[in-house]
């Protein structure tokens, strides 16, 4: 039977080429995943563990616990820390570090690096062997600064020439002294690294004579295990914390590794859905081979092969075709890891330098998939043939679908359905997080449900075809009868289709929807014509909105700071406004009470004062970071959105209480409204500043959409790989379907069908599978984006269903497409066909 089985793959490796082709891909889109996130993975790694080689013990500032109402601050970690930190026994040297965020433009003014990667440091002392200088003199005062080589290649500064940079607003202009190499992994990956003498980067990133960490070497001979002992005797316990170069090397790694776990993840979901869009194929294609040697496995039993050696028999064929397809997924999966890689540097990421890493759990995984998937994919099949009586099959009797048989089929096909629409209803009804898991189990169930009834299906859909297949005459009736000979064939066909269509229906019905309802929640609660912020989302200098105000043609600013303060034995959220502008930048719908913010008066988002039982006129102590607190009094309750939200407080009480007040952003209202003038006017008054950002409505609304347009895009991409599996799937039926109907092509043309009109009905065969199963993935796509809609819509008030009726008329344009590409092979073929030859074929 093992003999059997091989020759049988032999004979029929012309059939068997898609499905090969089809694992191929699935396993080239997972073993390519693997590639790509170990080889990032491990070059990340190798390129941050660089940057540890002169810390062996780091000394940081312990997070303290809070005292009852008393909000604790972190501790400093002052020069005395440091000259202590130094002197212990086994310490060779000790190096204050300070570092922050620091924005740099280069010369056409902008922003060099990649937002938060973009950082700022200090240089220590006359020689800091963590950055060694291959050019000019370390930096001295407030005038001066060191870039990195990386950085200055790329933006073409050299020693001498000036540099615009920010670090939270207002535009600097030091002179570049001298270009440094780093192993710092945020440069690796594409950042930028400008370094102060210390006490000027203790003026921008934090407050004089205080670092964010101390770094200790040690002497020679000492273990950083030892010298970490000696640094936890002498350094107080309740101010500091320490950690080796080895521990935060480590930990590193771990975090990278967690960050390349979500890609990895992310990328093998799709590479699944390939992968199950296959078993369709494999499936179709085992039961069309053993349908055309069903006297052949008939001959097999009644020579006294046992049913389970017939099903061993399919299934070593399966296990070849899957071992073959598996090398040659796993050679294309390497060849895929190496071209993303290449592909993210050419869009400008920056990948460090290392080697490609081909683990062995790649391997395994590759051949594991590979021969897993087709195996259980072709017994079923295998199953099938086994259970045919000899008799039968000797007298070309094929086995054909009993009624109890597709009634219990069309049952459990509608109660899967049932089950699964009722759990997607019900899950619309719940709240945020706790209808995911119903509104999943629902999906699930559905697609199986439609997925088993698809044979039922395809009858009336097909038939609703039969009026615009008659305009091509009796190609086209022929193609309809075709389609519908064999349902579960073309049921199995269709679904390949139906799931990649349904996936990308779905997400882009949710993306239209929530793009439009954030635009509208834009618009409904702002009438402030520019938000100006800073480019990563980092806080503002309040000179920003200082400057902001003294711009000709500007009526009203209010910055928007973010505070925290102790309420009710818990912790709150505080938004700092300008309380006498306030009301003329936002447009909040009121629910109860006045929106009215100034001394003791605020006002708070329904939801938060749900939780804390408030209602207008309600008062309550807010224990401030300082210790002091304040009785603020509730003037009135406002419907929050994912923009406004919390607690609003006028600055003039929250700016006291805080040590460094910053803004995160600055809403500004002009007499001319948003015009290109008007921004130009704001832009140069902050001195055409890279990291800032001065936004209107339309700028908002735009940044919204290119953040959905490149989410859509990168899952149409995903996607691609399940339709391109999908479209083999419909080559790969047509083709085994012309070779089975070869006797009854050799007829057509015996009795007048000319080549052309075989070729049209193979066509015309091929359009309608794949718009068949273009309109149910079409259709279920749209019923999950509204339920995925009702889910969001429970913590989104603005949400609206928005039905992208023209990409959805795109998509089945392109099914059709895919239908008439897929066929031309088969509908050659079939048109060459000899047709003495072909009537002579059994």
């Amino acid at each position: 039977m093992f003999r059997t089985a091989l020759r049988n793959v032999s004979a029929h490796k012309a059939r068997l080429l898609m499905t090969v082709l089809a694992v191929m891909l699935g396993v080239a889109f997972v073993s390519g995943t693997l590639v790509f996130t170990n080889t990032i993975s491990q070059a990340l790694q190798k390129s941050s563990a660089k940057g540890f080689d002169h810390v062996d013990v780091a000394v940081t500032a312990r997070v303290p616990a809070d005292e009852g109402n008393r909000i604790a601050k972190l501790p400093d970690l002052t020069d005395a820390l440091l000259d202590r930190s130094g002197s212990v026994p086994g310490a060779a040297s000790a190096v204050g570090v300070v570092r922050g965020f620091t924005a740099i433009a280069d010369k056409d003014g902008k922003l060099a690096g990649s937002g938060f990667q973009s950082q700022g440091g200090n240089y220590w002392g006359a020689d800091d062997a963590r950055y060694p200088l291959v050019d000019g003199r370390v930096p001295k005062g407030a005038g001066e600064v060191l870039l990195d080589s990386a950085t200055a290649k790329r933006t073409g500064y050299e020693v001498g020439d000036t540099v615009r940079l920010s670090v939270d607003g207002p535009v600097l202009t030091p002179k570049i002294t001298g270009v440094f190499t780093t192993a710092d992994g945020n440069v690796a990956a594409g950042g930028s690294l400008a370094l102060f003498d210390t006490a000027t980067a203790q003026r921008l990133f934090g407050k004089p004579g205080t670092y964010h960490e101390i770094d200790v070497t040690a002497k020679p001979g000492v273990s950083q295990a030892a010298l970490r002992a000696e640094l936890v005797k002498a350094l107080p316990k309740d101010l500091t914390e320490t950690a080796t170069g080895e521990q935060l090397a480590s930990d590193q790694a771990e975090m990278i590794t967690r960050q390349m776990s979500g890609l990895k993840q992310t990328l093998l979901v799709f590479a699944g859905i390939a992968l199950f869009v296959g078993t369709f194929i494999i499936a179709n294609t085992f039961t069309m081979l053993v349908a055309q040697r069903t006297k052949e496995l008939a001959l097999m039993r009644a020579v006294g092969a046992s049913r389970r050696q017939v099903t061993r028999s399919v299934l070593i064929e399966a296990f070849a075709v899957g071992a073959v397809a598996a090398v040659a997924g796993l050679v294309a999966g390497i060849g895929i890891g190496i071209g993303l890689r290449s592909l993210v540097s050419s869009l400008g990421g920056v990948v460090p330098d290392g080697p490609v890493v081909v683990s062995p759990s790649t391997v395994g995984t590759a051949f594991a998939v590979g021969v897993l998937v087709t195996m259980l994919a072709a017994w079923l099949p295998g199953r099938r043939a086994a259970k045919i009586p000899p008799v039968a099959a000797m007298s070309s009797v094929h086995a054909t679908a009993t009624t109890k048989s597709l009634v219990l089929r069309n049952t459990l096909g509608a109660l899967f359905s049932g089950a699964g629409i009722a759990a997607v209803l019900a899950a619309t009804t719940m709240n945020g997080t706790d209808g995911q898991a119903p509104m999943g189990v629902g999906a699930v169930l559905l697609i199986v449900g439609v997925f088993i009834l698809t044979p039922l299906l395809s009858r009336p859909i097909v038939a609703a075809a039969a009026p615009l297949l008659r305009v091509f005459g009796v190609s086209g009736k022929l193609a309809r009868q075709n389609a519908v000979r064999n349902p579960r064939r073309t049921a199995a066909t269709a679904s390949a289709l139906m799931i990649g269509l349904t996936l990308i229906t779905g997400m882009t019905v949710m993306a239209g929807s929530l793009q439009k309802s954030i635009d509208k929640m834009a618009s409904a609660a702002i009438k402030a014509d520019y938000v100006v912020s800073m480019a990563n989302g980092s806080e503002l200098s309040p000179d920003v909105e200082k400057t902001l105000k003294g711009v000709d043609g500007v009526t009203a600013t209010s910055p928007m700071r973010n505070g925290y303060a102790r309420v009710d034995e818990g912790s709150e959220y505080l938004t700092g406004v300008d309380g006498g502008t306030i009301g003329e930048l936002t447009d909040l719908k009121v629910e109860d009470g006045a929106f009215k913010v100034g001394g003791a008066q605020v006002v708070v988002d329904t939801v938060t004062a749900k939780s804390h039982g408030w209602k207008t006129g309600s008062a309550f102590t807010a224990h401030f970071e300082d210790g002091e607190q304040q009785r603020l009094t509730v003037a009135g309750l406002y419907e929050g959105n994912e923009m406004i939200q919390g607690v609003i407080v006028d600055n003039a009480a929250l700016a006291p209480h805080q040590s460094d007040p910053a803004d995160m952003q600055v809403m500004v209202k002009t007499s001319d409204g948003a015009t290109d003038a008007v921004k130009d006017r704001l832009e140069k008054a902050l001195g055409s500043n890279p990291a800032v950002r001065v936004q209107d409505k339309q700028d908002l609304s735009n940044e919204i959409a290119q953040m959905f347009t490149l989410m859509l895009n990168m899952v149409y991409g995903l996607l691609a790989m399940a339709v391109i599996v999908a479209v083999i799937g419909v080559v790969n039926t047509l083709a085994m379907s012309v070779f089975e109907r070869s006797q009854e092509i050799g007829m057509l043309r015996a009795i007048g069908l000319d080549r052309t009109g075989i070729k049209r009905m193979v066509r015309l065969e091929s359009l309608v599978i794949s718009l068949f199963g273009a309109v149910l993935g079409i259709g279920l796509g749209v019923f999950f984006g509204w339920a995925g809609g009702e889910l969001l819509g429970t913590s989104m008030a603005t949400y609206e269903l928005v039905l992208p009726w023209g990409r959805m008329a795109l998509f089945l344009v392109l099914a059709a497409a895919v239908g008439m590409l897929a066929a031309l092979w088969p509908a050659r073929r079939a048109a060459r066909l000899n047709m003495l030859t072909a009537i002579k074929s059994e």
